[in-house]
């Protein structure tokens, strides 16, 4: 019979055991621009590809992401899948890829919308949008224990006279993520391209989501995401994770990895690792 001190502490323990946990990445790739130099995506592939090896997530919402990317990212790490189509709704230009281990995740299902007026239009655009621009989403659940979140990924417009487009764009969004089920979890990661806290399209997400970089217990980085390939502090932070209720953030990082002052983007990816 073990003694009853032993028995007491093994019961203490439990009680406090963590609950179940997912590493969640968002991660504008840069596109394969042929006048990036020395950072064309041929010369950085191989660092982009460590740079995940690296930190290990479950789950990867990408930006500017080509088709040839996303099966070079896959073939590389075979742990992984991904799925989604481009902005013009076939494998041309850019992808809001989802890339998500298979060990750990099940797609229960996916799609894509538009940010326009016309949503379930492939490549449809508004607001005085110069380009189309949509979100990649699916329903997951968690193999080991059938719990299931709702995850969207999405990248808004760029260009410094496209607030309204933003600003519609998370109106949008915030209508569709009104319609799942009030009680399920959901993370939505993106280049949302205007600055947080400030700007206004971030007040409209935020006013019924949560920042992982501002409720996580511990945060790791500097606070901008957009390096230039530079190694810099990051300028402004416009790649952001937020979610609904559910989680608690245990760790937030801006990953600066590199390899000799080589770096695999010009953003530097942002993780939240979340429990349940």
């Amino acid at each position: 019979m073990r003694p009853i001190f032993v028995i007491l502490s093994l019961l203490l323990c439990a009680s406090f055991a963590s609950g179940e946990t997912l590493r969640v990445m968002s991660y504008n790739v840069r596109y394969p621009a042929k006048g990036d130099g020395i950072n064309r995506w041929e010369l950085r592939e191989d660092t982009f590809i460590r740079s995940i090896r690296a930190k290990n997530p479950d789950l990867i919402g990408t930006q500017e992401l080509f088709y040839i990317q996303g099966e070079s990212i896959v073939k590389n790490l075979p742990e992984y899948e991904w799925f989604g189509n481009s902005r013009r709704g076939n494998r041309e230009d850019e992808h809001m890829g989802v890339f998500y281990k298979r060990s750990k995740l099940r797609v229960i299902e996916c799609g894509n919308f538009w940010l326009s007026e016309t949503p379930e239009v492939p490549g449809s655009q508004a607001w005085g949008a110069n380009l189309p621009r949509m979100v990649t989403w699916a329903l997951f659940e968690i193999r080991e224990s059938g719990k299931r979140f709702y995850f969207y990924n999405t990248h808004f417009h760029h260009t410094a006279d496209a607030n309204q487009a933003r600003v519609n764009s998370a109106k949008l969004i915030m209508d569709r993520i009104g319609k799942l089920p009030s009680d399920a979890p959901l993370v939505l990661t993106g280049d949302f391209n205007s600055a947080a806290p400030e700007a206004e399209a971030y007040k409209i997400l935020t006013a019924h989501l949560k920042d992982a970089r501002t409720t996580a217990g511990r945060v790791v980085g500097p606070e901008g995401t957009t390096s230039r390939f530079s190694g810099s502090e990051g300028g402004r932070r416009i790649d952001w994770i937020l979610y609904r209720e559910g989680w608690t953030v245990l760790e937030y990082e801006t990953v600066k990895y590199n390899e000799d002052g080589r770096y695999p983007s010009d953003h530097y990816p942002v993780m939240a690792l979340f429990e349940f």
